[in-house]
């Protein structure tokens, strides 16, 4: 069994993720539909025609989105850069935003919401510790929408217990390690021990 090594003592600590920003193809366009598909509201914008920290010439719109809890997701249009891509080697699925709800009777309510605009929607998948659908935005970027799982609290606790045991036997083997197994069981009906 491993042990987690110390956290470092650091002269600071964190306070939390402030923003994360993505690249946009159109930010009228971006702002809009994430108001009319998860109700983010609009909360400011940033235009400049030089980057702030590098000085570059590069003029861009920034715009934020209320996300809830604090939470701010953020995009720029750059409207003299070649257009957006995707990295070639990573696979769609891989990068993505995923938002909470509350329970699942929200998941279903946001999925019956963004089928009925028109949004093409993978899911519902059972990820044990939480449930999840899948969809992308105008921009290419894959968003989840997740809420907890009932048994959440008790799942989480049995993955702490081998998540560096797990981490160890990954970057030695490159492969999955079975120690998270009972999440698949669970997936397949099998009945979870949870007691351990």
């Amino acid at each position: 069994m491993n042990i987690a090594p110390p956290l470092p003592a650091l002269p600071f600590r964190l306070g939390g993720v402030h923003h994360v920003a993505y690249r946009c193809k159109d930010a009228k366009e971006t702002v809009l539909w994430y108001r009319r598909m998860l109700g983010m509201d609009f909360v400011l914008a940033i235009a400049e025609d030089r980057v702030p920290s590098t000085k570059a010439p590069d003029p861009y719109m920034h715009v934020f989105l209320d996300a809830g809890g604090g939470n701010v997701l953020a995009f720029f249009e750059l409207p003299t850069q070649p257009p957006m891509g995707r990295d070639p080697a990573t696979p769609a699925w891989v990068q993505h935003i995923a938002f909470k709800l509350p329970d699942r009777a929200a998941l279903m309510a946001a999925k019956d919401h963004l089928e009925a605009k028109g949004v093409e929607v993978l899911g519902v998948t059972d990820h044990s510790l939480f449930h999840s659908i899948y969809f992308f935005d105008p921009n290419g970027h894959r968003l989840e929408l997740s809420c907890p799982d009932p048994d959440e609290a008790a799942l989480q606790a049995r993955l702490d217990e081998v998540k560096w045991d797990m981490l160890e036997e990954w970057s030695q083997t490159r492969r999955a390690p079975r120690h998270a197994a009972f999440l698949h069981e669970r997936e397949l009906g099998t009945p979870v021990e949870m007691g351990r």
